[in-house]
């Protein structure tokens, strides 16, 4: 369900949030503040980031495994860098080549082909600006390892492994080195200096075991940002994920790819719940174009332009917009906005 994220008003954003020259300083503290908070699940804490917003340079930084294609789940987090961005933050995206090895996925040969791979498709996303960090170039120090062996003597296993529930590849049989993850990824945010973490809700509970044990190693705690997660294409129980392929669209997938998974998408007349397409609608496509036009022929109500999220949802919910329109439509809006990433490979 979407009924948790925050719902702000679409016209609040519509003054600078889609102009092309606008600039990162046009906007107050408060507008910021609002533009971040914009389809997120949690900010811990609020007051906190009000906070980090009165610096004059702050950062920001989102973590990848990089393990098979950069898909809509990942376009979730790096539409919400590009706020941050606007919003004036420095934004660094650590692209987690021991983490994906630790996390059993995937081998050295391919993570190396990985890691060029997706800082390729970050960029034609709109990360041009961001500071791209590989993991390894930071972790392999021994202050950073000390402060790794500091984590895991004060703190027990059966946290560490709660930490990693919704993470861990095959958790039932986790491996020691999926103890170690949590334990790297908060020396990350302590070497790294940032004064946001960000991620999508998965995260949630490394976040917190980072904010209660950082101030233990003399660094402060975080704020911590947290956005939803695209359901699976197949519909309730499962969300977009690179090891099933059908579960979700990748960004470089052919404009006839999109158009065809999106029409086999879960997608019930009137229903919101763990709906991907509306999902993908009110994370990918309202965010980067501020508009969503339905196309339909005049007995069946004529073209829309629809110009928020929550008018979509309502016309959706009182069944007056059919669900192969909106799929057609998503569709039409998710072709050109991959389009640069397309061009990138071919």
């Amino acid at each position: 369900s979407f009924s948790k994220i925050r719902n702000i008003k679409p016209d609040f954003f519509n003054k600078f949030k889609y102009a092309p020259a606008l600039k990162k300083n046009s906007m107050n503290s408060n507008e910021k503040f609002e533009l971040i908070k914009e389809n997120t699940i949690e900010i811990v804490e609020e007051s906190e980031l009000k906070e980090v917003l009165q610096k004059k340079s702050p950062t920001v930084y989102c973590g990848y495994e990089v393990s098979g294609e950069v898909h809509l789940g990942h376009m979730v987090t790096t539409t919400k860098l590009l706020d941050f961005q606007k919003a004036g933050f420095k934004v660094i995206v650590l692209l987690a080549d021991w983490h994906t090895w630790l996390n059993r996925k995937g081998d050295w040969e391919m993570i190396e082909k990985m890691v060029q791979l997706w800082k390729k498709v970050f960029k034609g996303l709109g990360l041009e600006k961001a500071k791209f960090v590989l993991g390894s170039d930071i972790q392999r120090n021994m202050k950073y390892i000390d402060d790794v062996f500091s984590i895991s003597v004060q703190t027990t296993i059966q946290r560490a492994l709660r930490s990693m529930q919704e993470i861990a590849r095959d958790i039932e049989n986790a491996k020691v080195s999926q103890v170690i993850y949590p334990f790297m990824q908060i020396v990350d945010i302590k070497a790294l200096d940032v004064d946001v973490v960000f991620a999508g809700i998965e995260q949630r509970k490394i976040h917190m075991l980072a904010r209660e044990i950082l101030p233990k190693l003399n660094c402060k705690s975080p704020v911590c940002v947290h956005t939803p997660l695209i359901p699976s294409l197949q519909g309730p129980g499962s969300k977009m994920s690179s090891s099933v392929p059908e579960s979700l669209i990748s960004v470089r997938d052919s404009e006839e790819d999109i158009r065809k998974k999106l029409n086999k998408a879960y997608c019930p007349v009137g229903e919101a719940e763990n709906n991907p397409v509306l999902g993908i609608a009110q994370l990918i496509v309202f965010p980067r174009t501020g508009t969503l036009k339905i196309k339909r022929e005049k007995k069946f109500g004529g073209d829309l332009t629809i110009k928020s999220y929550p008018e979509l949802e309502k016309l959706f919910k009182e069944k007056k917009l059919h669900p192969m329109d909106l799929k057609k439509a998503v569709g039409e809006e998710l072709v050109d906005i991959l389009a640069p990433v397309r061009k990138l490979f071919t």
